[in-house]
C-alpha cells in the first residue's frame, strides 16, 4: 500500500463530506450507555510526540470547542484489534495467558520500527495523524498475527473491520455540528503536513479497551517489550 496516496484520498474524500455536510456525529462519545468493550495491541508516541499533538489541538480548540480532543492517556496507533469492541464482552471468559502466549510469539521483529508522525488526514468522522513506517516490520507483526490467530481456535475478529495496514491515530472525532465550518476546514489545510515527530516503537500494549480507548476503561493486559 502507497500510505501518501492512500491518506490523500482519505483526506479528499472526507474534507468533500465535511464541506457539503455528510459527516458523521458520533453520539456515543463520553456516553455511559456505550458497552461496547474488547481486545487491542496497540502502540503508544511518547510524551514528546503527544505535546505536539496537544499543541496541535488547540489550533481546533478555538474553532471547535464542542468536539471531542483526545487526551494525552488516549492516543494511540492499532497494530491489531484483536476482539473488535462489542456489547456483552466479558473478557473472564476468554483465556488471556493463551492470548499473550500467541501475541509474544508474533512480535519479535529483528528489524527496528519507526514511525513519522507527519501531517493530517482525515474520515467522515474525525481527524487523525498520518503515520509513516520506515521499514515493513509492523506490517510483518500484524501478518503473523493473522497467521496464528487463523489457526488457532481463540476468540478474535482481525481485519472484520477492515485490513488495517496504516499507523494512523485518531485524534478527533464529531459529537456535534460543526458551527465554524469554513474557518475548520481552513485550519485543516493550513496545517495539513504538520510535523508531530517520528519515534522508535519499544513496546507493544495488550489492552482491554472501550471504542474510543478511554483512560478510565481501559486495562493493561500484558506490555511487549522489543
Amino acid at each position: 500500500m502507497n500510505l501518501e496516496n492512500h491518506y490523500k484520498k482519505l483526506y479528499e474524500e472526507s474534507v468533500g463530506k465535511i464541506a457539503s455536510d455528510h459527516y458523521e456525529i458520533d453520539n456515543l462519545i463520553e456516553s455511559d450507555k456505550d458497552n461496547r468493550f474488547g481486545i487491542t495491541l496497540l502502540v503508544r508516541p511518547p510524551i514528546e510526540v503527544k505535546y505536539r499533538i496537544q499543541e496541535f489541538l488547540e489550533i481546533f480548540k478555538k474553532i471547535e470547542p464542542n468536539q471531542y480532543y483526545y487526551p494525552n492517556t488516549d492516543i494511540h496507533i492499532t497494530v491489531m484489534s484483536i476482539i473488535s469492541c462489542y456489547e456483552g464482552f466479558d473478557i473472564e471468559k476468554i483465556d488471556l495467558p493463551k492470548y499473550i502466549k500467541l501475541i509474544e510469539k508474533c512480535t519479535f521483529e529483528k528489524k527496528e520500527i519507526n514511525i513519522a508522525f507527519r501531517g493530517i488526514t482525515a474520515s467522515p468522522s474525525g481527524i487523525m495523524i498520518q503515520g509513516f513506517m520506515d521499514n515493513n516490520g509492523l506490517n510483518n507483526i500484524r501478518d503473523k498475527l493473522r497467521k496464528e490467530f487463523k489457526n488457532s481456535d481463540l476468540e478474535q475478529s482481525l481485519d472484520k473491520r477492515y485490513s488495517i495496514q496504516t499507523a494512523h491515530a485518531t485524534i478527533i472525532r464529531f459529537k456535534a455540528e460543526i458551527k465554524q465550518k469554513g474557518k475548520f476546514l481552513q485550519a485543516l489545510n493550513e496545517n495539513i503536513n504538520y510535523d508531530f515527530g517520528t519515534f522508535k516503537v519499544n513496546k507493544f500494549e495488550l489492552v482491554y479497551n472501550d471504542w474510543y480507548q478511554s483512560e478510565k476503561y481501559v486495562k493493561l493486559i500484558h506490555e511487549f517489550v522489543i
